[in-house]
């Protein structure tokens, strides 16, 4: 790592958060639509612009207009998810659900708290129902990560049995890794690590394995220019106990990146126009927040992963 790495991530990420706050617009929920028809992709990307903008809050290594950006960002979700009703509402028709929670998971971590939504969770968290959840298994690791974020109690040795059933659990050969398993892969590390706060959560066997392939992934998704999943990758190695940093793939990726801040998907030429950009590069640029917010953090703030935890 050298500072170079460091203003790179930096410079990235704080072109990507201003992108995303001058399209915030393009986030806004429906209305006049009942809750339960809101389109699912509408509530992930308002999910996906919350998790970055609090991990900016939670890492506070941004400078202070990207931090004011944050906040702002942060707020907005809230507000779109009506302060946590629209949460409650949602939960209540399909009490099934663990989007819901995920969602609310990060605002409670901000502080942002819906005491109703709250009691109803903690009570679903006590039924048989929640210990058979029919996910796959790094998708059943996001509702434990949440439900640790909003403070419920751990499931006694849960990761320990979900983590050996993921592709990653699997350490499967190398060449096996495709867009959606490399998906399920990052997700893995991300919900064991709380997205880079808990390296020492990534059990050590998995650890040695993506210090062994990770660097083999990041040079195969630096030449096909597929900056989406770049940046997951680039993320991931930030959750390991010794990252990389990859100084010239930060190169690479913040001259992908568009003057204006977004940051393009690398399959699809983004339109000159914000909003009609936004459907097919908002997700890219979201990732660029994140991967740059967790690199920064980690060259400034954290020690060698190899403390004990």
């Amino acid at each position: 790592m050298d500072a170079l790495t460091v203003r790179l991530a930096h410079q990235v990420c704080d072109g990507a958060l201003a992108w995303l706050d001058r399209v915030r617009g393009c986030f806004a929920l429906p209305r006049g639509v009942p809750d339960q028809e809101i389109d699912g992709s509408a509530l992930k990307a308002l999910m996906e612009l919350s998790l970055a903008a609090w991990l900016v809050q939670r890492e506070a290594v941004a400078g202070p207009d990207s931090g004011r950006t944050a906040d702002g960002l942060l707020r907005f979700a809230w507000n779109e998810f009506r302060e946590g009703d629209l949460l409650y509402r949602l939960q209540r028709h399909t009490p099934a659900a663990t989007f819901p929670l995920e969602v609310y998971s990060i605002f409670a971590a901000a502080g942002l708290r819906h005491p109703a939504l709250e009691e109803l969770i903690a009570y679903q968290a006590g039924l048989r129902a929640s210990r058979v959840l029919e996910h796959v298994p790094n998708r059943c690791l996001a509702v434990l990560a949440a439900a640790r974020r909003t403070g419920l109690p751990p499931m006694p040795d849960a990761a320990d049995v979900l983590t050996p059933r993921t592709w990653l659990g699997g350490t499967p050969e190398p060449w096996m890794l495709d867009g959606n398993n490399a998906y399920g892969m990052t997700h893995t590390v991300f919900h064991l690590t709380d997205w880079g706060a808990r390296p020492e959560g990534l059990p050590l066997a998995l650890d040695d394995y993506l210090r062994r392939w990770l660097p083999v992934w990041v040079e195969v998704f630096d030449e096909t220019a597929v900056w989406d999943l770049l940046g997951e990758l680039l993320a991931v190695d930030m959750c390991l106990r010794a990252p990389d940093f990859y100084r010239p793939v930060w190169e690479h990726l913040a001259r992908a990146q568009r003057d204006d801040g977004m940051v393009p998907n690398g399959l699809t030429r983004p339109s000159q126009e914000p909003e009609i950009a936004f459907l097919n590069h908002h997700h890219p640029t979201i990732v660029a927040v994140v991967a740059g917010t967790v690199t920064v953090a980690r060259a400034m703030n954290r020690t060698p992963a190899s403390a004990p935890a």
